[in-house]
């Protein structure tokens, strides 16, 4: 690619192609749009979705300048969804402002407004086999590492194997253990194979309806794990928990009131997103902070969760909020709710990067989550590789999202054996259409 013998005006995309990734830690798939004047831009669909859902969105797009990437969005954001039903429309998205910033030779940052920082603070996920105190141990590596704020799974998870902890309808919590025990994959990601019938039943069940309670026994044992994890790290270093499971309102509130003393961050997605007014009244039953959003698509549907003032933290997914831009406006929105943004992210560099200048466009944000740290080839996907020192990524200063290219040779190598060879042609969706117009 040659950015310097562009001509923004008569940039045209020309053909759209992926490339489907595993182990890195989840299944992502990686899109490529090339244009007529030899610029690619790199987008990604949000991880463990479908790339459908970008390939249904080629013929709408073909013949379109990149550079006008809220033009484009705006004539596909119907077709997303909430969470990785928007995986198409954001990963055009991201791959628009790529192109926008090759083209005029402007970092994405640059374009959505300049910057309020030069390096973005990082958290990440940690996994950990045992009690509080292995936990605690995990934690504190991270911060040897130079990681300043900390995440941990804490919910019914741990309760799984503890007689008495949990109450639910008899054999259902042998069937979910079954159950995971059938998706569950080495590297963390979910087997789209075995992710149907049963099993799709019941990981689609919401919160109030599974049945499942935490009892006293439960809380205490939860209770302690946070208390062993903060006898450890201490008590300056900011923490937050994630994955309290489908547990219905009441026991939210219980849970939360019990670690009110251990000053969380925040509760990470205590309740389905959608369920406002529960929303509302946990936030007035604990002083534990909530957290939401990774699920969320668009800036309007963000806005009742703001408008309630129920989250001390909005955490949106950029490949499923709606792209840089609408994650941009999500995190303003917020800042005028005084509310926290801060960036889910779980999937491989491109998105990172993607999160990376929304992070430093928008001045409320605080940290943003990485799942790959121990993943040791994940950075080296993209040319430059991407380096997260001391808990910190530095902002790219160079165009469009800082992807030279991608490391094809790590591609290749874990591509999925599932999914066509990496950069097939996709010529088969070049004409799909259907009247898109919503109105008469």
């Amino acid at each position: 690619m040659n950015i310097n013998k562009t001509n923004p005006a008569t940039l045209k995309i020309t053909d759209m192609r992926f490339a489907d990734i595993d182990g890195a830690p989840k299944r992502c798939t990686l899109v490529k749009l090339f244009t007529n004047q030899g610029l690619v831009g790199y987008g990604e669909v949000r991880d463990a979705s479908s790339r459908t859902y970008a390939a249904m969105l080629k013929s709408r797009i073909l013949g379109e300048n990149p550079c006008n990437v809220e033009k484009i969005f705006r004539r596909i954001k119907q077709f997303g969804g909430d969470s990785r039903q928007a995986g198409g429309v954001c990963a055009v998205e991201v791959a628009c402002w790529d192109l926008c910033g090759k083209a005029w030779g402007l970092p994405v940052w640059q374009l959505l407004g300049g910057r309020w920082r030069d390096r973005v603070r990082c958290y990440c996920d940690t996994d950990s086999e045992g009690g509080g105190r292995d936990m605690g141990a995990a934690l504190k590596a991270r911060m040897a590492a130079g990681f300043t704020f900390l995440k941990m799974d804490l919910g019914v998870e741990l309760l799984m194997d503890v007689k008495g902890a949990l109450v639910a309808p008899l054999g259902y919590l042998a069937y979910m253990k079954k159950m995971k025990h059938v998706v569950k994959t080495p590297h963390g990601s979910i087997d789209p194979r075995a992710m149907r019938g049963e099993a799709y039943d019941l990981f689609n069940t919401s919160h109030g309806f599974t049945g499942l309670h935490i009892t006293e026994k439960g809380l205490d044992i939860l209770e302690k794990y946070t208390a062993d994890v903060r006898a450890e790290i201490g008590w300056e270093v900011p923490l937050a928990i994630d994955h309290l499971g489908h547990i219905p309102y009441e026991d939210c509130v219980a849970l939360l009131r019990r670690l009110e003393k251990y000053h969380l961050s925040w509760a990470e997605d205590p309740l389905p997103w959608r369920n406002v007014e529960q929303y509302r009244q946990l936030h007035a039953a604990t002083t534990t902070p909530l957290g939401t959003g990774e699920d969320v698509y668009l800036k309007e549907s963000f806005r009742p969760l703001l408008e309630s003032r129920a989250l001390a933290v909005v955490h949106p997914d950029v490949l499923t909020a709606g792209g840089c831009l609408e994650t941009k406006k999500v995190g303003d929105m917020a800042e005028e709710c005084g509310v926290q943004m801060n960036l889910h992210m779980a999937e491989s560099p491109v998105a990172c990067l993607a999160a990376v200048h929304v992070a430093a466009a928008t001045r409320n944000f605080m940290a943003l989550e990485l799942h790959s740290v121990d993943v040791p080839w994940w950075g080296d996907l993209v040319e430059p590789a991407l380096v997260c020192k001391n808990g910190f990524i530095e902002v790219p200063v160079t165009p469009g999202l800082g992807i030279g290219r991608l490391n094809e040779r790590l591609v290749k190598k874990h591509a999925c054996a599932d999914f066509p060879p990496p950069w097939n042609s996709t010529k088969e969706w070049n004409r799909e259409w259907a009247n898109d117009r919503r109105w008469s």
